[in-house]
């Protein structure tokens, strides 16, 4: 698992490779909180190089959701192939995030 942080006009792109899982989702949400403590306010997670999410993943993807817009940001999501977009609609968390098909648009949508 890997996480690559970059800045694309104001926007955090936090780039994720491998799988979302409970081995590497407290380092995940450190990252971000660390981009949040730092002034970030607008986050775009890319899932295009990854292929799984599991409950903890999940469950971190909402609480940074949550504690983003608490300060007034916003966390959007994007690059979810097939079985994760799936998994957002079974859930029901394609109603609490906005998902874009590849991180050109979501980042456009800022």
């Amino acid at each position: 698992m890997n996480f690559r942080i970059s800045n694309a006009g104001g926007v955090v792109l936090v780039e994720v490779e491998g799988e979302l899982i409970v081995g590497n989702r407290e380092e995940f949400k450190q990252i971000v909180l660390g981009q949040l403590d730092g002034g970030g306010r607008k986050f775009v997670v890319d899932f295009a190089k990854s292929s799984y999410i599991d409950s903890s993943g999940l469950g971190a993807l909402v609480s940074l959701s949550k504690k983003i817009r608490e300060v007034g940001g916003a966390l959007r999501l994007a690059g979810l192939n097939e079985d994760l977009r799936t998994l957002f609609d079974l859930t029901k968390l394609n109603t609490l995030f906005q998902i874009s098909d590849n991180r050109d648009l979501a980042l456009a949508d800022f």
